[in-house]
Parts: C-alpha cells; sequence; structure tokens
C-alpha cells in the first residue's frame, strides 16, 4: 500500500476526528496496528495558525512519518497557503476535508459542504496539488457520496480530483445529510474503486473484523479507514490486521495491556495539554475505555469529578488493577453489559 512515495505496512487507516485523533491518540493507534493516521483538521484561515489549539493539531513531535496532515477551507489560494504552512511543519502528505458534516463547518461552506459546488471543490483540488507537487508532497482527499440522496456526486468529484493530481481518495459511506445516522451504503464506493486507477479508501460502519473483510469485498477498496470504533478501542486495528491475514479472531487483550496503553496515553495526552486542560481532554478518552466494562459507568460517573492528573491516572489504575482480579481477558462488551445488569 503506497501513498506517493510512502510505503504503508498495512491498509489500515486512523480516520481524522476533530477532538480525537491528536498526536497522543494517532500514535497510540499506529502503535496497535493502525498503518496510517491522519491529524485533525487544521483551518486554512492564517489568523488561527498561532491559536493554542492549532499549534497543538500542528505538533508532530516524535510522531512516526509519514506525517499526513488534513487541511479545511472554502479558498483554493488560502488552502494551498495552508498547504504549504503544513509542509514547513512537518507534514508528508496534505489531505484536503470535504467529508466533515458538522454544522459550523459545513455553514461556512467548508468540509461536506463543497460537494455542492463542484468547480469550487476542483479549484482547491488543483490549488493544492500545485504547491505540493513541487515539493513532492502527494495529496489525498476526503469526501462523502454527497450532499444528500439525491446529490450523491461523488463519482463525478472523484474522476476530477484524479485527474487533478489526487494521489489516494478516502470516501465516507454516507451523504452530509445522514451525518452518523442510519446505516453507511458501500455502493458507492464501489463505484468509485471502479472508476479510478488511483488507490481508494472505504470509510464508514467498520466496527469488527468481520465489517472490516464484508466492505472490503464489497467495495473493492484499497484500505479501510476506521473512525468512531477506535475510540476506546484503539486495538481493533490489530485484530482487524490478524483477521484480514489469517481469518482468525486474536483473543481479547489482557486487562494489565489495556491498563498499561491507556496509562502511557495519559501521560503523553498531559504531556500535549498540560495540566488543566489535560485532565478536562482525557475524560472522554478514559469514558471510552470502559464504559462497557463491568463497573465503567461508576467510574466514569468518578473520575469525571477528579481534578488533576495525579488522580485520574491512580484511578484508572485501581480501576484496571480491581478489574484484572477478576478477569485476565478484558471482558467483551455482551459480557461486561451482562455483569452490569446481573
Amino acid at each position: 500500500m503506497h501513498i506517493g512515495p510512502y510505503q504503508l505496512p498495512n491498509r489500515l487507516f486512523v480516520a481524522p476526528m476533530a477532538g480525537v485523533t491528536d498526536r497522543p491518540f494517532r500514535q497510540l493507534c499506529r502503535r496497535l496496528g493502525a498503518g496510517h493516521a491522519v491529524s485533525e483538521m487544521i483551518t486554512s484561515r492564517r489568523e488561527l495558525w498561532h491559536t493554542l489549539k492549532t499549534s497543538r493539531r500542528a505538533n508532530h513531535d516524535g510522531e512516526p512519518g509519514p506525517i499526513a496532515v488534513q487541511i479545511a477551507g472554502t479558498e483554493p489560494a488560502m488552502m494551498a497557503e495552508a498547504a504549504a504552512y503544513n509542509i514547513d511543519r512537518g507534514a508528508q502528505i496534505i489531505d484536503i476535508n470535504m467529508g466533515c458534516p458538522a454544522k459550523k463547518v459545513c455553514n461556512t461552506w467548508a468540509g461536506s459542504a463543497l460537494m455542492r459546488n463542484e468547480p469550487l471543490a476542483i479549484a482547491i483540488v488543483e490549488a493544492v496539488v500545485a504547491a505540493c507537487a513541487p515539493r513532492g508532497v502527494p495529496v489525498t482527499l476526503k469526501m462523502r457520496t454527497g450532499w444528500c440522496d439525491t446529490e450523491r456526486n461523488a463519482l463525478t468529484l472523484a474522476r476530477a480530483a484524479e485527474s487533478a493530481g489526487i494521489a489516494l481518495l478516502t470516501v465516507h459511506g454516507r451523504t452530509r445529510e445522514q451525518g452518523y445516522k442510519g446505516a453507511a451504503e458501500y455502493e458507492t464506493i464501489a463505484a468509485v474503486k471502479a472508476a479510478l486507477r488511483i488507490p481508494v479508501v472505504a470509510n464508514g460502519d467498520i466496527d469488527s473484523p468481520e465489517k472490516a473483510a464484508a466492505v472490503l469485498r464489497a467495495t473493492g477498496a484499497d484500505a479501510l479507514m476506521i473512525g468512531r470504533a477506535a475510540q476506546g478501542r484503539p486495538w481493533i486495528f490489530r485484530e482487524v490486521n490478524h483477521y484480514l491475514s489469517t481469518g482468525q479472531h486474536l483473543p481479547a487483550p489482557a486487562v494489565a495491556e489495556v491498563r498499561t496503553w491507556l496509562v502511557e496515553h495519559l501521560h503523553e495526552h498531559y504531556a500535549l495539554y498540560g495540566e488543566d486542560a489535560g485532565v478536562r481532554s482525557a475524560r472522554k478518552h478514559i469514558g471510552w475505555a470502559v464504559r462497557a466494562l463491568p463497573g465503567g459507568e461508576a467510574f466514569r460517573a468518578v473520575m469525571n469529578t477528579l481534578d488533576s492528573t495525579a488522580a485520574q491516572v491512580a484511578a484508572v489504575g485501581t480501576f484496571f488493577d480491581q478489574l484484572a482480579e477478576h478477569h485476565h481477558l478484558l471482558p467483551a462488551a455482551n459480557d461486561a453489559l451482562l455483569a452490569a445488569s446481573a
């Protein structure tokens, strides 16, 4: 699997998710089997580049390559400038966001809203490719199937984007109107894959090894992108890798392993965000990790009252130590729910 000159170790990607896929989380996912990770989106608005939020998103200290940065905006020249800005700060791949369904993004006609203006969308692709090509930086694009059921234009845009020089295309199998509701469909992704020569990545509702294999069969895609299913379960990448390679399931990770991964992730998270912001922003990662485990909901309620990094780490350690007294391997979600209701 290649993106431009970069050979990837496998065909599983971490989806860019605002407020989630920061550097510590990307590194954790790659450690646990992801072959590629794309950053949270960075705005093309120059006046926001020096804010704390953007500076954190543009921080790639110690991150293994290739470093892929997603940019979002509505003006071709500004998007080209944003690409150059991020390349100067270590980006080796630039990804264009035409897939975000969030209202605050779409209301400015960025993200998936660009799919309603095909000439502007392609002008942005052309400008970004023109800025990146002389520096040997490949450009990728993430989009949805269209704006709504009556405006599914992913195939038209995909062909134009390939002609404009895109190196790889990711398609989420929903329209912008769907957001994350309903089920993803894969027929559109299959049509895009059949029409293009560049690699195509399938995204949407891939939450198990079996679903990963089914989506590959249904779409013929070159790679898969996993987003929400990795929240609290970053080892899904190694599970899917193993299943695709062998047809066999890996056993659940040991509770002690999960404890180690989460605590190490927390320390890296605090190092990026600092004490106050780190405590607040770590709560969602801890909550995702414990929500389906025995006692997880009660622990989340207590954990959300803790106001120091030391207290958070100690509480997480104690929770998993107590869980390990009864379970060597991490309980499956169904087992945990049954235990909670017993």
